[in-house]
C-alpha cells in the first residue's frame, strides 16, 4: 500500500527564517507555499532526492506549546489509493483521526492517524 515516504514535518515559529536556513545553509529549494486558516506551510527538496521532503508548518493560533526537544509534527506516507489504503489498514486495526481525507495544499487528499506510540503518521494521496 505505501509507496514511498513523503515528508517529515517541523513546527517553526518564523516560516520565512526557517526557509532561509534550509535553503541556504542546506540548499534545499523551496516547491510550494501556502496557507490554509490555522496554518502556514513550505515544502521543501533536496535536488538529489526530489521525492522526500520537509514540511515546514507554522501555526497561525499555535495549539500548545511546542518542546524545544520535540517539533517534529508528523510522519507521512504517500499511498496510491487513499480510500483502497484506508480500508485496508482499518481492517488491521488502524483508527484514523477523520471521517473523511482532507484536502492537500496541491488539491490532493490526506489522512492522519497514530502510531503505537501516539506518534502522529499521514497518508498522502497525490494528484
Amino acid at each position: 500500500m505505501i509507496s514511498k515516504m513523503e515528508h517529515v514535518a517541523i513546527i517553526v515559529t518564523d516560516i520565512d527564517r526557517s526557509i532561509d536556513f534550509y535553503t541556504n545553509l542546506f540548499g534545499f529549494r523551496l516547491r510550494l507555499r501556502g496557507k490554509n486558516p490555522n496554518r502556514e506551510m513550505a515544502f521543501l527538496y533536496l535536488e538529489s532526492q526530489k521525492d522526500m521532503e520537509i514540511e515546514l508548518i507554522r501555526d497561525i493560533q499555535p495549539l500548545d506549546e511546542y518542546s524545544k526537544d520535540g517539533n517534529v509534527n508528523h510522519l507521512a506516507f504517500t499511498v496510491e489509493d487513499i480510500d483502497k489504503a484506508i480500508l485496508y489498514y482499518k481492517e488491521k486495526g488502524i483508527e484514523f483521526l477523520s471521517g473523511e481525507p482532507k484536502p492537500t495544499l496541491e488539491g490532493g487528499r490526506m489522512i492522519l492517524f497514530r502510531g503505537p506510540d501516539e506518534e502522529l503518521l499521514q497518508f498522502v494521496e497525490r494528484l
